[in-house]
């Protein structure tokens, strides 16, 4: 019986991994193109990196000759003018990013280079965050040389910006780290929660900013606190987080979603598309990878495994 459970759990690893979203972002990417709009891709790299580190963090990202790029220094100063703070107790910024700036209609594109470095904010809460603050047409690469929670490393988003010409909304950019505070504070509430995935908030906030945008384009006008209160739970409900999500953590994404609902986020064009985008990509990539394994037979494959490992499991329990 044992060895049986054994076969039976293997077999729905297995499947499981079939069908867990690819990320086409996952691919190594070249991260020395020279853009046509920004020249270089910049290194923005924390202010308490050690040479070596600096080196590292480099090494990290994929950088292999410095003079490929553009670096700049990351303060914890700037972290305060971007996104607020107080001045009188620095956060230590280890957390660093290369930001490459792509053609127009690209999109926002983030991976994190040290997975295991970054320890609670993920892919999905950096592109979010930084669609809201008014990042456009990038790709992100984030690492770091030793664990940190990652929740600064915007801020060299927002200065590698700021270096190429392009200064960001300051209300944009305090929302946005609004919003990756209060994903980040509900995610590390409930990690330890078996029915919750932080995938299917990450995926909620999303939907969430495409429903309150299409209610602002509908009626012209911003969504009241009950629209939002409606679309929230809607959202929880529709990821199956309805009964995990508690009701101040609800309210405090409600909260977070006034403020949102406030800036020039919820009209943009561009914030629009991606987030479409977004929602379009999660399906695609389930119903590719679907199609891919019903062509070549794995389907089958998989289908008669199971069965066969089942009708064991009937025997056995017949048998005794």
């Amino acid at each position: 019986m044992n060895k049986i459970m054994k076969k039976l759990l293997a077999g729905m690893m297995a499947f499981c991994i079939l069908f867990s979203s690819t990320n086409a972002l996952a691919a190594e990417i070249d991260t020395e193109v020279i853009n046509e709009r920004w020249g270089k891709p910049t290194f923005a790299y924390g202010e308490t990196l050690t040479d070596e580190q600096k080196a590292g963090t480099r090494k990290l990202l994929g950088i292999t000759n410095p003079e490929n790029i553009n670096s700049i220094k990351v303060t914890y100063k700037d972290l305060v003018n971007y996104i607020g703070g107080d001045l009188s107790n620095p956060a230590n910024m280890i957390s660093s990013v290369l930001v490459t700036k792509e053609n127009e209609g690209k999109g926002v594109n983030v991976v994190i280079k040290t997975p295991k470095n970054i320890t609670e904010i993920t892919e999905e809460q950096y592109r979010n965050a930084a669609l809201t603050a008014g990042v456009e047409d990038a790709t992100i690469l984030v690492g770091a040389i030793r664990p940190v929670t990652g929740e600064s490393a915007l801020t060299g988003v927002y200065k590698a910006f700021e270096a190429n010409g392009e200064t960001l909304d300051k209300e944009r950019m305090e929302v946005a780290q609004d919003e990756l505070d209060t994903v980040n504070e509900i995610s590390q509430e409930n990690k330890d929660k078996k029915d919750f995935d932080s995938t299917k908030l990450d995926d909620a906030v999303t939907d969430i900013k495409s429903s309150l945008g299409e209610i602002k384009k509908k009626q012209d006008k911003n969504p009241t606190l009950e629209d939002i209160r409606r679309v929230v739970e809607e959202s929880l409900v529709k990821y199956n987080l309805d009964k995990v999500v508690t009701q101040d953590q609800m309210d405090k994404l409600i909260s977070y979603f006034e403020k949102y609902a406030k800036t020039d986020a919820i009209t943009s064009e561009e914030v629009a598309k991606q987030l479409k985008k977004w929602g379009g990509a999660i399906v695609d990539g389930a119903k590719e990878a679907y199609n891919e394994a019903e062509k070549s037979g794995l389907l089958d494959q998989i289908s008669a495994f199971l069965r066969d490992v089942f009708n064991k499991i009937a025997d056995m329990i017949n048998n005794n």
